[in-house]
């Protein structure tokens, strides 16, 4: 205590205000202690705080990675499980194909039962898969649609100025009857083949009424079963892609030939994507090149005009009668 505060003190109304500002100058020490000591906590949770972010950084990196690396083991294994199933579906087609070969069954026996089931299962979808569940409304207008792109875009081919009422028209592979209501509705005459007769029954449902419209079981290999000709125009759209035989293919493009009069076209869609790493069955048939078309057409007695879409599974070919 300095000299002039213990004066001060000897004066009684100045003592308290003596000690008051002793006691404020203790205090103000302490705060200064205390806050020397919140800093020095404050500076440790910072760096406790640092590292916490760093370890959190270190955990989301790792995490990160298992995250990847849960997500490439899933991929691999969902490939792995594609590949298990077509594995799968190679030895069973192998083994049907095995069982077919020894029963001395032919590809056209081969179609007719597989179309059979299929239609007694889910006709409407295997003949068109854009739905799984169609109704017949549905069904129908989808071959209005395709007729409309494939058939009323190319009139000036098909009719060569003839008047369509007064055209006889084949259609190979007419299931039932998707695309054959609306040929009917242009043609004076339709006569369509299915290899299934199960197809062909539905079909009959179906066009009951119809009568320039006539449907046949045919042999799943040629045309014979139609009445003679001339006929005036041949059409198939998604039929030829299932067949497994490039022969049964060509057997169909020379009767067409036979029935069509000089001029004529014949205009169908083949498979002409790539083929797959498997046997060719009666879902995924033959696939044909360009090249491979146009051969075919001058060995059954066409000119191949045009070919679109080639190296695609919508590959159209435009096959005029010689």
């Amino acid at each position: 205590m300095r000299r002039l505060d213990r004066l001060l003190l000897r004066i009684p109304h100045l003592r308290d205000a003596v000690r008051q500002r002793e006691e404020y100058a203790a205090h103000c020490v302490r705060l200064e202690q205390e806050l020397a000591a919140s800093h020095e906590r404050e500076k440790e949770l910072r760096k406790q705080l640092d590292d916490a972010a760093r370890e959190a950084a270190v955990l989301t990196e790792h995490g990160t990675r298992l995250q990847r690396q849960l997500g490439e083991g899933l991929a691999r294994e969902e490939e792995l499980g594609r590949r298990l199933e077509g594995a799968g579906q190679e030895l069973k087609g192998a083994l049907e194909s095995l069982r077919r070969s020894g029963s001395g069954e032919t590809v056209a026996d081969r179609m007719r039962e597989d179309w059979d089931a299929r239609a007694r299962s889910e006709g409407l979808f295997f003949i068109a898969t854009g739905e799984r569940e169609w109704t017949p409304e549905e069904f129908y207008a989808s071959g209005e649609k395709n007729v409309a792109e494939h058939i009323l875009t190319d009139m000036e081919n098909i009719c060569q100025g003839r008047d369509p009422k007064r055209m006889r028209a084949i259609e190979i592979g007419c299931g039932a009857g998707r695309l054959t209501r609306a040929l009917a509705a242009i043609f004076g005459e339709v006569h369509a083949v299915d290899v299934s007769p199960e197809m062909i029954r539905m079909a009959r449902q179906q066009l009951a009424g119809r009568p320039n419209v006539h449907l046949y079981v045919n042999s799943g290999a040629d045309l014979a079963v139609l009445p003679a000709g001339p006929y005036q125009f041949a059409f198939s759209f998604i039929v030829f892609q299932h067949i497994p035989d490039r022969a049964v293919i060509e057997s169909y493009v020379r009767d067409a030939a036979r029935l069509l009069e000089p001029g004529a076209l014949f205009k169908f869609q083949v498979e002409g994507g790539a083929s797959q790493d498997r046997p060719p069955d009666t879902w995924h048939g033959v696939s044909f090149t360009e090249e491979e078309l146009r051969e075919m057409a001058e060995r059954c007695g066409f000119e191949c005009r045009y070919v679109e879409g080639a190296g695609t599974q919508y590959c159209w070919a435009w096959l005029f009668k010689r």
